[in-house]
């Protein structure tokens, strides 16, 4: 019945997510963070690029992986514009096997929260820490539904560049308190001269942590070192429920 990040949902990324756009300064802060990072780093969740494309351009070598097709063929499409070649994978983030270790492992933009079920989160970070060399970094974004109320709908119009356009709904459909997480519906509908010519609907979950639970999360995959950050300034302590959260976490040596 549902879609998941396909054809008009990337539509619409691409549009309002454009190659390099920094979303609260997200972009430069991770930057920052791996500027000492000399190895192979891979972007989890790469989605289609608006991430991963500046900081291969910036000189740094990054793989990119994610579940979706559809974003993986608008990632490679654009790279391919500008000259670049990662390695991009599709897999799930909670089962996957890849050829290198990395240094470094970022998932930017709270896109960790999509993991609906808590299970396939605790098996990604295992994942994500057999993939690390020793003593090679987790960075990973972090957001809570703060704002969130059932039965809220929303409407979002795009009138993209050939003419046509897409209309967005979202639907706030349940919060589940006891197992940390959120359902919304997305629906998108492709127009052209008035007529419908397309259509999608998503089932959009979101599951949240709190933060001491999440550095336990981490300590018990065998991660150390944690620090936490909020709105992408390091170490600043997160003291509300609208700030972005950032761990940063080390594979023992």
């Amino acid at each position: 019945m549902f879609s998941y990040y396909s054809a008009l949902c990337t539509e619409v990324y691409d549009f309002t997510k454009p190659v390099g756009y920094s979303l609260d300064g997200d972009i430069e802060y991770y930057q920052e963070r791996l500027k000492t990072c000399q190895g192979r780093i891979l972007e989890a969740a790469v989605g289609s690029g608006r991430f991963i494309i500046p900081l291969l351009e910036a000189g740094y070598t990054v793989d990119g992986i994610d579940y979706s097709p559809e974003m993986l063929d608008s990632c490679r499409k654009r790279c391919d514009e500008r000259g670049l070649t990662p390695n991009l994978y599709e897999d799930k983030l909670q089962d996957f096997s890849l050829p290198f270790k990395y240094e470094a492992i970022i998932i930017p933009t709270g896109s960790f929260c999509l993991i609906e079920k808590r299970e396939d989160s605790l098996q990604a970070l295992k994942c994500f820490y057999e993939h690390l060399v020793p003593g090679g970094r987790l960075i990973v974004d972090l957001v809570l539904p703060h704002a969130w109320k059932a039965g809220e709908i929303s409407t979002s119009t795009f009138s993209l560049p050939n003419g046509d356009g897409i209309t967005m709904e979202s639907k706030s459909i349940e919060m589940d308190w006891l197992n940390q997480y959120t359902v919304s519906y997305l629906k998108y509908e492709k127009w052209r001269q008035g007529k419908l010519i397309e259509s999608e609907l998503q089932r959009f979950a979101l599951r949240w942590y709190g933060v001491e639970e999440f550095k336990l999360i981490l300590e018990s995959v065998g991660f150390s070192q944690i620090t936490c950050s909020a709105d992408y300034v390091y170490e600043r302590q997160p003291s509300t429920a609208g700030q972005i959260v950032t761990f940063e976490a080390v594979r023992k040596v």
